[in-house]
């Protein structure tokens, strides 16, 4: 399968493979109004195997909710046809309105309005839980 290289854009390499539709809807990509080539499962020799998100435009995109989903991506821009930077994202310490609270008695699932909140317990596992109720998040 070939895919054509972008002229302006931003191409998301590396992300595990499998998840590149969560990318998209975490990061609040919509496929149905963005020009982008989504390539799935392809082989990797760092890490067997990967996805690989190609978006068309100046997009932008929260960097701190992709290293929560997808922390071993890479990011690059391309401007006329050269990639002119190279991102890597990072595990947020904190994220809002990414992650939803699954506790029933959380004040967050009751109360209209509140931002669900979370915060970092254990970088090595990623484990984040509620600011609110202290629940673990399920991702």
């Amino acid at each position: 399968m070939e895919v054509t290289s972008l002229t302006e854009g931003i191409i998301i390499d590396h992300v595990p493979a499998g998840t590149a539709l969560k990318v998209l809807q975490l990061l609040h990509i919509d496929p149905a109004h963005t020009t982008l080539a989504l390539i799935m499962n392809t082989s990797s020799k760092r890490y067997g195997s990967k996805d690989i998100i190609k978006i068309e435009g100046n997009q932008q995109i929260d960097l701190a909710v992709l290293g929560l989903v997808a922390s071993t991506a890479t990011v690059d821009i391309v401007q006329g046809g050269v990639i002119v930077e190279k991102l890597n994202p990072t595990l947020p310490t904190h994220v809002t309105d990414v992650i939803t609270c699954v506790n029933p008695r959380c004040v967050t699932t009751i109360e209209r309005g509140l931002s669900q909140r979370f915060h970092l317990v254990n970088e090595l596992t990623h484990e984040y839980r509620c600011d609110y109720c202290d629940e673990e998040a399920k991702l």
